[in-house]
């Protein structure tokens, strides 16, 4: 008996559960529709409702237009950015070719710095005392190996001598028309020789300056095998072998560096 009674209990707070929950949700809905309906009154007061009804509704190809936009009147402050970007577009137009021109290679001025250095009445020559200038204003001596890198650009035939034709060929394949535009390609010159290809092709034409020497005591098969001999044979000569094709000159060294190693 007591348990029925139980049950009946349990089963009517649970129904009241349920309809004081329907209750608050059914209240959240009328709240809801009441702050709307508030809402659409206010706008209808205002005017700032449509018609919705069949007559007044806008068809789709004749949407509703809107209205006209005022145009914003230019202020002073308009004007001067206006007139300021109109003046920057020209000056943009001047500057552009000056810098171009600037960073372009020019014959005119090239040819305008060998003369700084061939003088008047030079043949078209830079000779030993204009190479003295030439290499005190781009900052080397004269026996430093970047002007024998320098020489082989040029593809100079003299030693100590740059001919026009020499000097416009030579600087128009480096780009370098100036004093400050040599002395900034003077690490591109060096880095040359770090080329096994190119280092040779520099050896090779040395051999061409060392022969106008009055000391002629080499050819050039000689002078090449020496490279050859450089790179090939290590520093104690240990693995040098004296049948090999060596030419007699370097058979004559090899014995002689022996010989004053063991005294």
């Amino acid at each position: 008996m007591r348990s029925s009674r139980l049950c009946v209990v349990l089963e009517f707070e649970f129904n009241l559960s349920v309809v004081v929950e329907i209750d608050l949700q059914l209240s959240s809905h009328l709240t809801t529709l009441a702050s709307i309906h508030k809402i659409h009154h206010t706008l209808h007061r205002l005017n700032l409702t449509e018609d919705v009804g069949q007559d007044s509704r806008p068809s789709a190809c004749c949407p509703r237009a809107m209205p006209p936009r005022k145009k914003r009147r230019p202020s002073a402050g308009d004007d001067m950015s206006a007139k300021k970007s109109r003046q920057d577009s020209v000056f943009r137009k001047h500057e552009t070719p000056q810098i171009r021109e600037e960073e372009t290679f020019s014959s005119k001025r090239c040819l305008e710095w060998f003369y700084e250095y061939a003088g008047e009445g030079c043949d078209d020559v830079v000779g030993p005392e204009g190479m003295e200038k030439f290499c005190e204003d781009i900052g080397v001596e004269p026996e430093n190996v970047v002007m024998l890198v320098l020489a082989w650009k040029l593809d100079a035939q003299s030693m100590g001598y740059f001919t026009l034709q020499e000097w416009l060929r030579g600087m128009g394949s480096l780009q370098c028309d100036s004093t400050e535009r040599l002395r900034n390609s003077l690490d591109y010159l060096r880095s040359v020789l770090n080329d096994s290809t190119s280092f040779k092709l520099i050896y090779r034409y040395a051999f061409d300056f060392a022969r106008q020497s009055k000391y002629k005591v080499i050819n050039k098969d000689q002078w090449c095998n020496v490279l050859e001999f450089s790179r090939t044979i290590n520093l104690d000569l240990s693995n040098y072998d004296e049948d090999g094709a060596w030419p007699v000159l370097l058979d004559e060294f090899v014995e002689w560096y022996k010989e004053r190693q063991m005294s």
